[in-house]
């Protein structure tokens, strides 16, 4: 019987974050620094190599995206399936020893991501969501509340969109360290209450966390509230929003209010 496409990513995220666990005992991790500046160690690779051979070998007609995968974009555009991948979401953890890494993938069809799992294997945490049938943690499944006030909210960020919203009592949160993708699954299992960013962000590190957090009643964005559509020319999107749907609004006016006030 032909394994279906959330078995085969289950199966191979969750050998991919085995994999990042015995590599990650080795005493010299070997390490690279890319032209952009970015860490990527033997981790990186090996778990993309499984990646490659697992997942994009059973599915050899669908197009892909991934860090560690020279990008080819018209290859990937021509299809209407794009499987996003992100081998080591958390490099700089996962270098130094920390725990705050994980293994993250999703399938996109038409531009928008319909299966998706997280790993984070240093917790035993393994995320999952597919569109129109809920996120579960570890079998779980994931319900965000959805207060309207941003009042005391613990929001995740970086150091320019948490200064956007200095004056709205919002509390900080340390999570901002974790990488995009577990901003995002914290997010969807209600532990933050929402995460933000300017700038670009790329899609590997957003699809999965994506899927997360919509399926688990809350909404994702970029900082002007646009939604995220996948597989095109260059693959990274314009800021993130994410939190359950009335403080999504809330953040979209702050951050454009803000914007308003530095014109």
């Amino acid at each position: 019987m032909p394994v279906s496409d959330a078995d085969l990513l289950c199966d191979v995220v969750r050998e991919a974050g085995e994999l990042g666990l015995a590599i990650g005992r080795k005493k010299d991790l070997r390490h690279w620094t890319k032209p952009d500046g970015s860490h990527v160690t033997e981790g990186d690779l090996a778990i993309n190599a499984l990646f490659e051979q697992r997942l994009r070998a059973a599915r050899p007609d669908d197009g892909w995206l991934s860090e560690e995968t020279p990008d080819e974009p018209a290859a990937r555009m021509a299809r209407d399936r794009l499987w996003i991948i992100d081998p080591i979401d958390g490099t700089r953890a996962f270098l130094e020893g920390r725990r705050e890494w994980c293994v993250a993938a999703a399938l996109a069809v038409k531009g928008r991501p319909v299966l998706a799992a997280v790993f984070t294997p240093r917790h035993n945490e393994f995320f999952t969501a597919t569109a129109g049938g809920g996120a579960l943690l570890n079998g779980t499944r994931l319900a965000l509340a959805d207060p309207a006030s941003l009042a005391g909210a613990h929001i995740a960020g970086n150091r320019k969109a948490l200064a956007s919203l200095a004056d709205l009592g919002i509390a900080p949160d340390p999570s901002g360290a974790l990488p995009l993708q577990l901003r995002l699954a914290h997010v969807a299992a209600g532990r933050l209450d929402g995460a933000v960013s300017i700038g670009r962000r790329n899609d590997w590190d957003l699809a999965a966390g994506e899927l997360l957090v919509a399926e688990a009643g809350g909404r994702v964005s970029g900082s002007s509230g646009e939604g995220y559509i996948y597989n095109r020319p260059e693959p990274w999107q314009q800021g993130l929003v994410a939190a359950g749907a009335k403080r999504h609004a809330a953040l979209i006016e702050a951050l454009s209010a803000a914007r308003r006030s530095t014109d």
